[in-house]
């Protein structure tokens, strides 16, 4: 089996049939923990990166079991969808490697586990927590579709959560790429019945992105009633209500998301509403009032990465970001210093990615000092790191990271910000130009 190859996106092939030692380390680069799942074709475990010591959940496929079967195309597309992904709502993929049996996929770790689980504890969500997640299942389909990705499976085993609870979706495989399109449609039926479109079901041409914003109703319907809408043992029956849109809101749901479920729930894709249009419901936008032109901020980030001219594409998120209007940080971070890292982090307030940075220095084995609210000092081996934290919008941080006292060459500096970055990414927004 070959992988298309990627710039962001390592491929790795080892002829040996022996993907770990006793020791459990896989290909010289991870040790492998606990099983964290499995399924008919591969299984899902914990792994520790031996460079920086960092988490990471690896899915080790057994190609013995996926060849020549519809799993292999299946794997290939999971990969090429990924790597074009960089979402701070989705799952991101890191490496892909292989043996003569195996093929390793290295992707970043959800620890919180899977949204079904969250829901089968608590029976069913409150309004304010289902609409926290729904939000953020809409905002990374809303980035998706734009560049022209359906997910086409989406239901709340393959969402997940990280740490901190912020939601990420997972599993691509069955995912659509613009290329896949004729005459401007999909054409192949896919998914789980339970969540799939009515149009998708009946194997004609559909609109992947509004096949998806179904599933979305059936899922913020779930979250909130603990149970499916439409639910049978016999698929017949239970299409025949898809169809028909039979199905009951329980006595606690509110007026307003009723109205919501019902546009997306709607079994004509032309009437049924959008992701886009659906951000702009009110009911969708409660809560996000106090971060409005932190989310304009991001939205107008991906918009102009996927308008601009090819020949200005090197831009990166920082130079976007100061073009927006009433923005100009052209200015704002003029230190003489030989050496500075930034990054944007839309992780609020100010103190929350202060307290974060310090819980990464004390586990990095940092001296760590909090010298003002927002100005935190980490030394180690000669060298001392100034990381300050300055809120440049509402709800939108510029962290910047810059040499201290100490004497320590640049080589010690890189390598202690090369183990200090893999940490912070959870908190990342965007990492941005390198003042050198």
């Amino acid at each position: 089996m070959e992988f298309p190859a990627d710039s962001s996106t390592a491929i790795i092939t080892r002829t040996s049939s022996s993907s770990s030692n006793n020791s459990g380390i896989l290909l010289g680069k991870y040790r492998l923990g606990r099983l964290l799942g499995r399924g008919s074709f591969a299984k899902v475990y914990i792994a520790q990166s031996l460079s920086d010591g960092s988490d990471l959940a690896v899915k080790v496929i057994d190609k013995t079991k996926i060849l020549n079967t519809t799993m292999e195309p299946r794997v290939l597309n999971e990969v090429s969808v990924m790597r074009r992904l960089r979402h701070p709502n989705i799952i991101r993929i890191h490496e892909v490697m292989a043996t003569k049996s195996k093929i390793y996929l290295v992707m970043e770790y959800a620890r919180g586990g899977e949204l079904l689980s969250q829901i089968s504890r608590r029976k069913r969500f409150t309004e304010p927590v289902a609409r926290f997640y729904f939000q953020q299942l809409v905002s990374a389909l809303h980035f998706c579709h734009r560049i022209g990705v359906a997910h086409r499976d989406l239901k709340p085993q393959n969402l997940l959560l990280d740490e901190q609870g912020n939601l990420k979706i997972s599993d691509f495989g069955l995912s659509a790429l613009p290329e896949q399109l004729k005459d401007g449609l999909l054409h192949t039926a896919c998914g789980t019945p339970a969540y799939t479109a009515p149009e998708v079901v009946g194997r004609k041409g559909y609109d992947g992105a509004k096949a998806d914003a179904w599933s979305c109703g059936v899922i913020l319907f779930a979250s909130l009633a603990g149970f499916l809408p439409f639910d049978d043992s016999n698929l017949a029956v239970m299409y025949r209500k898809i169809h028909r849109r039979e199905f009951q809101f329980p006595s606690w749901f509110s007026k307003p998301v009723r109205w919501v479920i019902s546009r997306l729930l709607d079994p004509n894709p032309t009437n049924r509403i959008s992701i886009e249009a659906l951000m702009e419901v009110g009911w969708f936008k409660k809560s996000l009032q106090e971060k409005d032109q932190n989310q304009h901020q991001i939205r107008t980030l991906f918009d102009l990465q996927l308008t601009m001219s090819p020949d200005k594409r090197s831009m990166n998120a920082f130079d976007i970001i100061s073009l927006s209007s009433g923005l100009d940080l052209s200015g704002l971070f003029e230190a003489k210093t030989k050496w500075a890292k930034r990054f944007t982090s839309i992780i609020a307030p100010a103190d929350r990615i202060a307290d974060r940075v310090s819980e990464v220095g004390k586990k990095l084995g940092y001296t760590v000092e909090r010298r003002k609210k927002s100005v935190i000092g980490l030394g180690k081996e000669r060298m001392g790191l100034l990381i300050e934290v300055l809120e440049v919008q509402p709800s939108l941080f510029m962290v910047q990271v810059r040499v201290g006292d100490g004497e320590g060459g640049v080589d010690l500096v890189e390598l202690q910000w090369r183990e200090l970055k893999v940490e912070l990414e959870d908190m990342v927004l965007a990492w941005h130009n390198d003042g050198v």
